[in-house]
């Protein structure tokens, strides 16, 4: 709709909806976190800067300002939002399914993960390169993140042992042991000189490698 901006004047303004204002902050605000990520895999977060990002963006350093305090506050809401995108790939497992048989389900959170992980190169390179050391705030976070990630993964191995599908031992060993694993191999996929492995290749691989430790998969 568009109304007089004044009285007797001819120039004319946009008023736009309310409900279109809050779409278009909303599609900003995500704009301006999908290049701080582009920005922060190339440069790496401790290099990249305020300025990189709202040049990346196509944004005024004032329009970064009335979304985020700064370029730690973009990096924690990137972590929260991949660690609630992990959290959603993981299905619980259920040895009463008639349809898929334990191994199947098994096999499908470790695909789900891996194509996560994958498909989301940039924001696993921030995860898996850059140095802790040289930002309190930055180290903070990323400890967090592992913590959160590794008892994700240790409570999902005592359930396992629950359902008899786990080795009985310390899940806590066992989730450092195979986050660790995963933290190299997802290394060498996304930094090093085994890009072209497929997220199923690497599904198939990790599934086998796990079936010969501590998974106990029925036949």
């Amino acid at each position: 709709m568009l109304l007089p901006r004044c009285t007797g004047c001819g120039t004319m303004q946009r008023v736009v909806p309310k409900g279109r204002r809050s779409m278009e902050k909303s599609e900003r605000r995500a704009q301006i976190l999908t290049k701080a990520r582009d920005v922060f895999a190339r440069h790496g977060y401790h290099a990249a800067t305020v300025d990189d990002i709202v040049v990346a963006a196509g944004v005024a350093r004032g329009t970064f300002y009335l979304y985020f305090e700064d370029k730690r506050a973009v990096f924690a809401e990137l972590v929260d939002r991949f660690v609630a995108r992990v959290h959603l790939t993981i299905q619980r497992i259920d040895i009463e399914d008639a349809g898929r048989s334990v191994g199947q389900q098994v096999r499908g959170n470790i695909s789900r993960i891996v194509a996560l992980l994958l498909n989301d190169r940039a924001m696993t390179k921030i995860l898996l390169t850059d140095a802790l050391g040289m930002d309190t705030d930055f180290d903070r976070k990323l400890r967090a993140v592992y913590d959160e990630i590794y008892q994700l993964l240790a409570d999902s191995l005592k359930e396992g042992q629950q359902l008899g599908i786990v080795a009985e031992g310390d899940t806590r060993v066992m989730a450092w042991l195979s986050g660790g694993a995963m933290k190299e191999l997802l290394y060498q996929c996304v930094v090093g000189g085994a890009a072209d492995m497929t997220a199923d290749k690497l599904a198939d691989q990790v599934f086998d490698f796990l079936c010969a430790g501590y998974l106990r998969i029925p036949s």
